[in-house]
């Protein structure tokens, strides 16, 4: 992934140096456990342990010619530690190290997006207690609705980041895995015990059967989990970039000091950390639809899945931390305009009480489709004429047979859609 997008944190954990540093460890403790086999001379372990070095420039360098990352890895640890270098990568295959290595970096990169996630999940929280009564106007095919609260709207995208959170603590256990068994996946050249050691000492656990490789189930259910993140992401930045609309304006992005919306319009104030977002979010979907292709392999396994893994494993799991990080500081300064909230909810003058006046209506004992015609004449009055809604409730001749203008006043009062917020959000501790 470019620079641009990418935290030292996650982007660490895709560097050659951390890839081979965590094949190495795997190689070291895999020679331990064959010492306690009596499978090589325990003498030669300590040894391993302190020479077992390397260079990724050496290895590069050796690659050119064996053309082959895994033996030019060996070739290059061996050179630093001599002749016990001849126990190291004894009964193993190329796969066994790096999909074991692939297990770790994978929970590693869990680990921070998890954090990244609460981070989140705790701004919304504290957003939503602050808005639980910011009442603006609810919007379905983006037409005006019924009221309801900012607050709930926080606490509705608290909610589902609380299943991305388990989401990917479940993905996590998915590709925290490792499997030593050898060319096929039957331990024919290496004993189970060291498997288990190796996967032990990696803080993974270890594949229950295997090919030559771990099955790509499993990191198909890791991508496919961040992009469920990454649309969750997605549709919180699509919100936020529709409020920002100058005709909407209910909230913005902060917008820093110094800073430039267009470099041919000074008024400009564009949404665009919530633009980059949803930009980005298409990266990861896509990456998805990749990793469901390297699920079929052929037989006990082919190298189609491994150069698309060499990038869309690092680059979903460093967007995701990034989309994170930023869209968190986006809804943690977040500008909210109440006032434009309200300005916006009075624009329809009062339509927004239909359904009240409808549901009172059949509650005094109208039948439901006339009901229904009565206010919806009134209503296209007011959307094509300019009408006053209320006041032709109040004088149309079949309203008022089952309403009294009281009744019907009491219709057009915001406390009535606003009764339960406190219900809701007492459901998140809120």
């Amino acid at each position: 992934m470019i620079e641009r997008y990418t935290y030292p944190e996650m982007g660490h954990i895709w560097t050659d140096q951390n890839e081979f540093q965590t094949m190495l460890e795997i190689e070291i403790a895999a020679c331990e456990a064959m010492a306690k086999l009596g499978q090589i001379p325990a003498e030669a372990v300590p040894v391993i342990k302190e020479k077992a070095k390397f260079s990724v420039e050496r290895i590069r360098e050796i690659e050119k010619e064996t053309r082959h990352d895994i033996l030019a890895f060996l070739q290059a640890v061996a050179e630093n530690v001599g002749d016990p270098a001849k126990y190291i990568h004894m009964g193993l295959t190329s796969s066994d190290v790096k999909d074991t290595a692939l297990g770790v970096m994978m929970k590693q990169a869990a680990d921070i997006i998890i954090d990244d996630l609460v981070k989140l999940r705790d701004v919304l929280k504290r957003r939503a207690a602050e808005h639980k009564y910011t009442v603006m106007i609810g919007r379905t095919h983006g037409i005006h609705a019924e009221p309801l609260t900012l607050g709930l709207k926080f606490a509705l995208w608290f909610d589902e980041t609380e299943r991305n959170i388990e989401r990917v603590k479940r993905a996590k256990e998915t590709v925290a895995i490792g499997k030593l068994s050898g060319a096929v996946g039957t331990y024919a050249n290496i004993d189970p015990y060291i498997e288990t050691h190796v996967c032990q000492q990696m803080g993974i656990k270890a594949a229950k059967l295997a090919t030559q490789v771990i099955q790509r189930d499993r990191h198909a259910e890791f991508l496919t989990t961040l992009a469920i993140v990454a649309g969750s992401l997605d549709k919180f930045a699509t919100e936020i970039r529709n409020l920002q609309r100058t005709d909407i304006r209910e909230a913005e992005e902060y917008f820093h000091p110094g800073q430039k919306g267009s470099s041919a319009m000074p008024h400009k104030r564009n949404p665009i950390t919530c633009e980059r977002v949803s930009g980005l979010a298409r990266v990861v979907r896509g990456n998805a639809l990749a990793a469901l292709e390297d699920m079929p392999l052929w037989h006990e396994r082919d190298i189609s899945h491994s150069s698309v893994e060499r990038v869309i494993l690092p680059d979903s799991t460093i967007l995701v931390d990034y989309m994170l990080r930023i869209l968190t500081d986006v809804v943690d300064r977040l500008l909210v305009y109440p006032d434009a909230m309200q300005a916006n909810i009075e624009k329809t003058g009062g339509l927004i009480f239909s359904q009240r006046v409808l549901l009172k209506l059949v509650d005094k004992g109208a039948v439901r489709e006339e009901a229904y015609r009565w206010v919806q004449r009134n209503a296209m009055a007011r959307w094509l004429e300019g009408a006053d809604f209320k006041s032709n409730v109040i004088a149309d001749p079949d309203i008022k047979q089952y309403l009294s203008p009281a009744e019907i006043e009491e219709c057009f009062e915001y406390s009535h859609y606003l009764r339960h917020v406190d219900t809701i959000m007492a459901r998140f501790g809120l």
